[in-house]
C-alpha cells in the first residue's frame, strides 16, 4: 500500500541520514551509496529471429531516496510476460555482462500479486539501504510477471562461492519474510540449458 511504501522510504531515509551524520536545517536529498538503474523487458512479442535481450530497455537511473520515491511502482501493475529489473548502474541485467558472467541467482516464486509487490519493495529497500553484508556481491533484482506464477530473482556475482551465496540467500529470505525453500542457479547452467531444477544450492 501507499502508506507502507511511504513508511519504508522514510525509514531508509532516516537510516541514511544517521549514517551520513545529517544535521538539522534544510532537508538535503538522501544520497545512496551507489547509483541504481531500472530496466524493462517485454517478452510477450519477440520479433522473429531477435536476439534474447533485444527488447531490454533502460528506464531510469537514480542515486537518492527521493528520486526512487518519484519512480516507485508495483510489479502487479505490469502486463504478463514482462520483466522489470533494478541493477547497480553499469551492470546490464544479462548473463553476458562481465559482472554477471560468473554469477547466478536466488529465485522466489509467488502466486499472489500483493505479496509480490511487498517482496519487491522490501528487496529494493534492502538493496539501496545496503542491508546485505555482501552488498558488493549483488548485481540486482528481477521481477518476472507471468500469467500463472510470478518470480523474483536476486542476481549475484560469484556463483561458485557457496558460503557467500548461502549468506545472501538466508538474509534475503529474512528480508522478504519467506518461509519456503528457495534455490540458487548458476547462469552457466541456464546458459547451457542444463536441467538443474533444484538449483546448485538451496535454503
Amino acid at each position: 500500500s501507499r502508506r507502507r511504501l511511504e513508511r519504508r522510504m522514510a525509514e531508509v531515509g532516516e537510516t541514511m541520514a544517521a549514517s551520513s551524520g545529517g544535521e538539522g536545517g534544510v532537508e538535503a536529498p538522501h544520497r545512496l551509496e551507489r547509483k541504481w538503474t531500472f530496466w524493462f523487458d517485454n517478452q510477450s512479442k519477440p520479433k522473429q529471429g531477435a536476439a534474447w535481450g533485444s527488447a531490454l530497455r533502460k528506464v531510469y537511473t537514480f542515486d537518492t531516496v527521493e528520486d526512487l520515491y518519484d519512480q516507485i511502482f508495483r510489479p502487479s501493475k505490469l502486463p504478463a510476460n514482462t520483466d522489470f529489473h533494478c541493477f547497480k548502474s553499469g551492470i546490464e541485467p544479462k548473463w553476458e555482462d562481465p559482472e554477471c558472467a560468473n554469477g547466478g541467482k536466488w529465485t522466489v516464486t509467488c502466486n499472489r500479486k500483493a505479496t509480490l509487490d511487498t517482496m519487491w519493495l522490501e528487496t529494493l529497500m534492502a538493496l539501496i539501504g545496503e542491508q546485505f553484508e555482501e552488498s558488493e556481491e549483488i548485481c540486482g533484482i528481477v521481477v518476472s510477471v507471468r500469467q500463472r506464477q510470478d518470480k523474483l530473482a536476486l542476481w549475484t556475482k560469484a556463483a561458485s562461492n557457496e558460503a557467500v551465496q548461502m549468506s545472501i540467500g538466508r538474509k534475503w529470505k529474512e528480508i522478504i519474510d519467506f518461509n519456503e525453500k528457495i534455490a540458487y542457479n548458476f547462469h552457466d547452467d541456464s546458459r547451457r540449458d542444463k536441467s538443474n531444477r533444484g538449483g546448485r544450492y538451496s535454503i
